[in-house]
C-alpha cells in the first residue's frame, strides 16, 4: 500500500535543469566550444563534483579565462531564462491529490535549501511538504540513496510505500538503490537520457491522475 510520494525538485517540480543547461551552452558558445548533453549530464541531478562545467570551459581554455569570470557570464544568462519560470504542468495538482488521498509528501533534493525555498515561496508550495530534505542534511547526493534513505525515515514510511518522482538518472539511481517505486518524469532536456529498469515513465504529472498513477503501480505488482 503507498503511503507517500517523495519528489526530485529541480527538473521535476521547476524545470531549473533546462534553462542552466542552454546557459552554458550560450557562454561555452561565445569562447567558440561545445558542451554536449552526454557530457553535461554527468552533473544533472547531483552536484558539480561529478562534472564541474566551468572548470571544464576554463581548462578546455588553457586557463587564460577564470572559472569564476566564467561563472559570473553563466549566472547572467541563467538568471535572465529563469525570470518567466514556472512549476511544471500537473505538479500543483499531484501536491494538491497527494495531501487529498492522505499521503505523505516529501521532498528530496541535491541542490540546497537557500536554492529551493525561495521558489518553495514564490510559488506557495512550502505547505504541501511533510519533509524537506536537500544537500544541507546529508553527507553525499544523488546517484546516493542517503537522500531518499533520510527523507524515508523522517516520513516513517517504508520503501515499498514510497513512489519518487524524478526527471534525472542521477536522481532515479538513488530512488532506486533505497527501494521506493520509481516514476520518471522527464523533462525537455532528461527526455532523450537512458532510463532502464524504472517502473513507470510519464510524459508530464498533466497527464494522468496521481491516484490513476497509484492504481496502476500497484497493478504491476
Amino acid at each position: 500500500m503507498i503511503k507517500a510520494v517523495i519528489f526530485d525538485f529541480d527538473g521535476l517540480i521547476v524545470d531549473t535543469e533546462t534553462p542552466a543547461y542552454h546557459a552554458f551552452c550560450k557562454v561555452y558558445g561565445e569562447y567558440g566550444r561545445e558542451l554536449p548533453l552526454e557530457t553535461y549530464a554527468k552533473c544533472v541531478g547531483t552536484s558539480f563534483d561529478a562534472f564541474n562545467p566551468y572548470t571544464h570551459l576554463a581548462e578546455m581554455l588553457e586557463h587564460k579565462v577564470d572559472s569564476e569570470v566564467i561563472r559570473k557570464q553563466v549566472d547572467v544568462e541563467y538568471r535572465e531564462l529563469l525570470r518567466h519560470i514556472q512549476p511544471r504542468p500537473g505538479v500543483v495538482d499531484y501536491l494538491r491529490e497527494a495531501g487529498e488521498l492522505g499521503l505523505k509528501v516529501g521532498l528530496a533534493s541535491s541542490s540546497y535549501f537557500n536554492w529551493i525555498e525561495p521558489y518553495l515561496t514564490k510559488f506557495d508550495l512550502h505547505g504541501y511538504f511533510d519533509s524537506i530534505n536537500t544537500a544541507d542534511l546529508v553527507q553525499k547526493v544523488k546517484p546516493d540513496p542517503e537522500l531518499y534513505q533520510l527523507s524515508l525515515q523522517r516520513l516513517e514510511v517504508q520503501p515499498d510505500e514510497a513512489i519518487s518522482f524524478e526527471d534525472s538518472l542521477n536522481g532515479f539511481i538513488a530512488a532506486q538503490k533505497a527501494g521506493l517505486h520509481t516514476v520518471i518524469v522527464p523533462n525537455e532536456m532528461t527526455r532523450t537520457f537512458s532510463f532502464e529498469d524504472y517502473d513507470l515513465k510519464i510524459s508530464g504529472m498533466d497527464s494522468m491522475p496521481l491516484q490513476d498513477l497509484i492504481a496502476r503501480l500497484e497493478r504491476q505488482k
